[in-house]
């Protein structure tokens, strides 16, 4: 969960050696790294997970782009303190371009957790640190969710979410999906 609110805030990220695979010993200049523990299922699911988020932290210019504009990042809430849930927008330079970060600090996963949206349609989980690949319970929105005209934080539209326990939802706004619905909409009327 911490990983992956690092790689989505705002700011650049630092790593030390080994931890993308989970070195059960402190790093040491003098020593080799313990690259044997890749036999074990564990520390293969974190290098997957370093991996992927990785990947999709250079694919998604929502990340980076804009790290030290204000533009760049919006908070959903910040103040659910009840729960330990976060939720924040990353935008890049193309206004279009934003995805919905959710963190859920705590053991205990939420379903039915809702949040507020910029823009109406179907937003796709393109990340959840919860995935059974990573090791973890594979809880999660069975890749996207569909908005709701219902007013939340601020926006017309929200998302009924099932959070993962201490896990992370990176959520992208799919624009080909919504557009179809759309242009089938209209042709009905």
């Amino acid at each position: 969960c911490l990983f992956s609110y690092m790689f989505t805030h705002p700011g650049k990220k630092t790593m030390f050696m080994s931890m993308e695979f989970a070195q059960w010993s402190e790093w040491n200049v003098w020593s080799d790294l313990e690259w044997h523990l890749l036999q074990y299922d564990r520390h293969k699911q974190l290098k997957r997970f370093f991996t992927e988020l990785n990947e999709l932290y250079k694919s998604e210019p929502a990340l980076y782009e804009r790290d030290f504009e204000e533009e760049g990042f919006q908070w959903i809430d910040c103040s659910d303190n009840r729960h330990s849930v976060v939720s924040f927008l990353r935008r890049g330079k193309d206004p279009g371009n934003f995805l919905v970060i959710v963190c859920n600090f705590t053991p205990q996963p939420h379903s039915h957790y809702r949040i507020g949206v910029p823009e109406q349609g179907f937003y796709s989980e393109i990340f959840n640190s919860d995935s059974r690949d990573y090791g973890g319970s594979n809880m999660g929105n069975l890749g996207g969710k569909w908005t709701d005209e219902w007013f939340f934080h601020n926006y017309a539209n929200s998302l009924d979410l099932c959070l993962p326990p201490l896990g992370v939802l990176i959520l992208k706004l799919d624009r080909n999906k919504t557009n179809k619905i759309k242009k089938g909409q209209q042709e009905e009327e």
